[in-house]
Parts: C-alpha cells; sequence; structure tokens
C-alpha cells in the first residue's frame, strides 16, 4: 500500500490520503512534446493520457472525435424507417423520460422534425401516475391518435409488454436509449450502445448523445437521397443542437471521456451566445446565473430545475422548456420550474433527515438501504445521492405509497461509488424475482417493489455486496492529484487545470492538498455550510465545506480552530464587482502532525 499523503491515515471524515501514481518521465515527455506545464503534464499521466491523445483532449472537437454513426447497431435500420416515415408524411411520437436527459433528447428530435415540417407529438409519461417508459396504456393513448411511428429516448430498452403492444396495434416502434439489458426490445430498431452485440464502443453516451448521432445519420440519408432539395427544405444545422446535448450528458452523469468531453465543451459554447435556445436563457435569468457559463451551471443550476416538473410537477415541463421558441412562454416554463425546484427542495429537505436517521443504524452495513411511507418518488434520487454523499457507500431509497402493508407499492433509486455497479445489481434483482421492476447504471439506477418485497431485497444486497471490500476499500481512501500553496492558488492555476476540462464525472476537478494550514475562522453560514478563512506561507486562503454541518468533516473543521490543518479539494474562481478570487471547495480535512 502507497504511503500516506502527509501521514493521514485516518482525515476528520475517516478517510486515507494518498497521491495518484505518476511517471515523471511520461509527464516530462508530455512536456516537451506539447509545450505545456509539467503540472499539467502530470494531471494528464495520471488520468492516463498518452502523448497522442493530449490534442483531443485538451482540445475536444466533434471532427476528430465524431464516429460514423453507423457503428451503432441498428442505426442503419433506424434511420431507414424514420425517413420512410418523413417521406410518407406520416404521424410521429416521440416518448421520453421525464428527466434532463429525455426531455432533451425529446427536443433533439423535435426541432429537427419540426424544422422539416413534421413536427412530432412528444409524449412525456406521468411520473406519479404513469411511472418510468412506455406502457401499453400509453401505446394505445398513442395508436388512437393515429400515430404509425413511435421513437423512444432515453427509455424504452426494457419496455417489453409495452412494445408488444404497440406492435399489435400496428405502430413500429425505434428505441433510441443507453441503458445497459441483457436482451434485445421487441422493436423495429433499437440504437442502445449499452445493448448486447453492439460493437460500437459508446456506452459512455447518454440517450441525447445517441439522438445526436441518430440526427447525424438521419441528415447524412435525407440529404443524400435529395429528401432537402427535391423540397426547397434548408439542411438543419445540428450544431445549434449541442446546446441539449452538453447539457444532457453532464446530467445524466456519464463519464466525461472521448465524445462527451467535444459535446460539453462545444454544448457550453453554444450556451453561452446570443442566440442560444430560449428555454435556457430564461432558465439563466430566472436562476441569476450569467456567463461564461460552466458543467457546474449544467448540473446544479439548470438541470435541478429542468428535472423538478418531473418529480414534482408536470412531467412534460422540461420538455415544453427547451422545445419553445416563443420567449414569453419560455419565461412562464422556466418561472414554474423554478418554483417545482423549491417545492422539490423542501421535500427532499425533510426526507434526508428521516433517511439519516434510518441509515445511522447501518454504520457497519455495506450499502445504505433506506424507505418510508409517503416518501416522494421524485425526490428519493437525490436522497440516495446525499446518503452515498455523508457515509460514502453505495445507497438505495425507497418511497411506498400509504401504509406499511402487503400491497404497498414503492419507487426507489439508488446511487453508487465507483466500483459498484448498481444497475447491474437491480437488474439481477428483477431477474431472480426479488423486486418488480428497475435498472440503470453503474452509477445510478431505479427499481420499483412492494412493502413486503423490502426485507428479501435487503438480503439480495447483502448477498450481491459480498467480495465487494476492495472496492468499499477504495472508497475510503482520497486520491490528490497535487499540492498547491495559498500564495500559488490564483487565477493562473484555475486557467491551468480549466485546459483539462470540461470536468464531471469519468473526469473529477483535480484535488489539490494544501498542507500546514493554520485555521484562522471557522464559523456556520447558510443552514448546514461551513465557511472558514486559512492561511499558510502568509497567504489567506479562503475556503468552504458544503453541507458539512452535522457530519464528521464539519465537526473537524469547526473544532480545530486556531490549530493547524491539511486541507484537501477543488480551487473555485469567484467573480464579485469585478473583481476575481479563489477558494477552495474543502473535500476534506485532517489535523496537522496528528
Amino acid at each position: 500500500m502507497a504511503e500516506a499523503a502527509f501521514g493521514v491515515a485516518r482525515s476528520f471524515s475517516g478517510r486515507r490520503w494518498q497521491f495518484k501514481p505518476v511517471d515523471d518521465a511520461a509527464a516530462q515527455a508530455l512536456t516537451r512534446a506539447h509545450a505545456i506545464s509539467p503540472s499539467l503534464a502530470r494531471l494528464l499521466v495520471a488520468r492516463g493520457i498518452t502523448e497522442a491523445e493530449v490534442r483531443d483532449y485538451l482540445n475536444p472537437a466533434l471532427k476528430h472525435l465524431l464516429p460514423d454513426p453507423s457503428v451503432l447497431q441498428d442505426m442503419d435500420k433506424a434511420v431507414a424507417r424514420v425517413a420512410a416515415a418523413l417521406e410518407a408524411g406520416e404521424k410521429i411520437a416521440v416518448f421520453g423520460d421525464y428527466d434532463v436527459d429525455g426531455s432533451a433528447s425529446s427536443a433533439l428530435l423535435a426541432d429537427f422534425f419540426a424544422g422539416l415540417g413534421a413536427a412530432p407529438r412528444i409524449y412525456i409519461p406521468d411520473r406519479m401516475t404513469e411511472g418510468y417508459g412506455p406502457s401499453p396504456a400509453a401505446m394505445q393513448t398513442l395508436a388512437g391518435e393515429s400515430i404509425s411511428l413511435v421513437i423512444t429516448v432515453d427509455c424504452g430498452a426494457a419496455a417489453t409488454a409495452a412494445l408488444e403492444e404497440a406492435k399489435a396495434l400496428g405502430m413500429a416502434v425505434v428505441v433510441l436509449d443507453h441503458h445497459r439489458v441483457d436482451h434485445a426490445p421487441p422493436a423495429l430498431a433499437h440504437v442502445n450502445p449499452n445493448q448486447p452485440g453492439d460493437a460500437s464502443g459508446l456506452g459512455h453516451l447518454c440517450a441525447a448523445g445517441v439522438c445526436f448521432l441518430f440526427l447525424v445519420a438521419l441528415n447524412r440519408h435525407l440529404r443524400e437521397t435529395g429528401f432537402y432539395e427535391t423540397r426547397g427544405l434548408a439542411e438543419p444545422d445540428l450544431r445549434l443542437a449541442l446546446d441539449l446535448v452538453g447539457l444532457a450528458t453532464v446530467c445524466d452523469v456519464v463519464p466525461l471521456i472521448g465524445l462527451n468531453r467535444a459535446f460539453v465543451r462545444q454544448g457550453l459554447a453554444r450556451l453561452g451566445q446570443a442566440t442560444a435556445r430560449p428555454g435556457l436563457k430564461a432558465l439563466a435569468e430566472v436562476a441569476k446565473a450569467t456567463a461564461p457559463f460552466t458543467p457546474y451551471h449544467l448540473g446544479f443550476v439548470f438541470g435541478p430545475r429542468i428535472n423538478a416538473g418531473g418529480r414534482v410537477g408536470r412531467s412534460g415541463l422540461g420538455a415544453d422548456l427547451l422545445t419553445t421558441r416563443d420567449a414569453d412562454a419560455a419565461s412562464g416554463f422556466a418561472l414554474q420550474l423554478d418554483l417545482h425546484n423549491r417545492e422539490r427542495q423542501a421535500i427532499e429537505k425533510l426526507i434526508v433527515e428521516e433517511a439519516l436517521t434510518a441509515a445511522a443504524t447501518q454504520a457497519n452495513a455495506p450499502f445504505i438501504l433506506a424507505a418510508g411511507e409517503g416518501w416522494h418518488p421524485g425526490v428519493v434520487g437525490i436522497v440516495a445521492g446525499r446518503l452515498k454523499e455523508r457515509f460514502g457507500k453505495p445507497s438505495f431509497v425507497a418511497g411506498f405509497e400509504g401504509g406499511p402493508t402487503a400491497n404497498s407499492f414503492g419507487r426507489g433509486s439508488a446511487r453508487s461509488i465507483p466500483g459498484i455497479d448498481v444497475g447491474g445489481a437491480i437488474r439481477a434483482a428483477v431477474l431472480a424475482g426479488v423486486i418488480e421492476s428497475g435498472g440503470g447504471h453503474a452509477m445510478a439506477a431505479g427499481f420499483s417493489l412492494s412493502s413486503s418485497q423490502l426485507k428479501g431485497f435487503q438480503s439480495f444486497l447483502e448477498a450481491a455486496f459480498e467480495g465487494k471490500s476492495d472496492a468499499l476499500a477504495a472508497a475510503a481512501t482520497l486520491e490528490l492529484d497535487s499540492t498547491a500553496s495559498p500564495a500559488g492558488a490564483g487565477p493562473a492555476l484555475l486557467e491551468e487545470i480549466a485546459q483539462a476540462g470540461p470536468y464531471g464525472a469519468g473526469n473529477p476537478e483535480p484535488l489539490l492538498a494544501f498542507p500546514d494550514l493554520r485555521v484562522v475562522f471557522a464559523d456556520v453560514v447558510g443552514k448546514d455550510h461551513i465557511r472558514l478563512r486559512l492561511n499558510g506561507g502568509g497567504a489567506a486562503l479562503p475556503a468552504i465545506a458544503f453541507r458539512a454541518v452535522g457530519t464528521r468533516l464539519g465537526d473537524g473543521l469547526l473544532a480545530a480552530r486556531g490549530q493547524a490543518i491539511h486541507a484537501a479539494g477543488r480551487l473555485k474562481r469567484n467573480e464579485w464587482n469585478g473583481q476575481v478570487t479563489v477558494q477552495l471547495e474543502i473535500e476534506d480535512a485532517a489535523l496537522a502532525g496528528a
């Protein structure tokens, strides 16, 4: 085992610190070959970036990273069927999920088809009454509207009953999804990089990424077959859709590697333009967010508000916001979503408090399973994320309707840590008949079950987590990228770090260690944050620990007033009245010399 960084074998939050291993010779080679700083070169090497990959990593561009969409299984079949529908003037429905990825994917297709004079019917199921994904009843509704082609986006891969009903009703279904499945659905075409047999290597894409590639392929087909020329139509500019793809890529927490990096980098550039999408401009105004936008704005400003419609409001509100071209309508949608987001925050606060009480009794378990009566299904995913952050363990949270009777139905969400595939565990539980339904990704998943199945689900998870001790132990280790000092923590360092962005899942912001800092000031701000002023080497460093009150980290920081600590965190840019300052967002800390 590597030596503990600064001797921190157990930090305030109970973690062991160590530096990521770096090949110094490789870092020096990158510095010489690409004229970058030694610290940036070390950061790239620590993330496995080779000399041949540096250009695309630092300057991710679609012209270098965009693959031929036909590498995706069933892509050509899907394109042919949709093109035939456009040629024949068939009525098309886009069936989407109610989260950001589903709303953005629905808007991508709706914008493209509307530009061809074939605006589709958008169907977003009601989270409370219909649940996730296509249902037989929804397909019956669409058939009653004379829909002949249904395109599902960010859902549909596991909706066997619904797709069979669509087929029986004479409707064709094309599935554009990214959720891992073990069997192909009964659809005319299933475009999904995470299905059996797909060899595209694009499993890191979110649904909007898959939909964008579909539109690239469809656009190519329509161009080559003379569709635009014979109708006197201008070819759509797909670059205008990159704001949606970048937004969904960040909000769906897929890895920011390869093509995803280009989607986010260019999506942010598009979002900052004066001609940006009216819905996102209105949402920025409501949230008082201003350019230049960053992945933070996508994931923590825009995303929660768009999701709020599906969580506690009207499920289709997010798609309405992203598709409208009317500024007044956009403002109305944005205000509704902002209101729903505040409602969601209030509901979440109450449930988090109850879930934390339940989780506290599971201190020695390898995972957290919390369930409660009346817990709103729209916020259980956020609550699971809070538990995962607090305890450093995979967390499963379910809310049940009514009392804890054998017939009480519940919907739940899971959030995980690296090395633990919660989506796979939930799919296995479904196959074993332990729970009703479920699926998702390695890091995030959803499920449904009856209250009578809860105990069996816990036993199933206990068995599934046997042998996962290495992954759980790794979660108790904090890997540091490099060291820094208050004197060097300025805008220049931020600019250097930004070169390796955008940051997010699969490419986290560099975690810097600041040794031997004195806690000059520490106090609670807001409801649960701790603001600090640290000093080292004669230079000051403002810092904050978000949601730290009541945690081991927060208790340790408040008790360390006047003492020396080692702090680890990420540098953030603050701009106020034209002045740019740098603040440390603390991830962890430990007493110096302890």
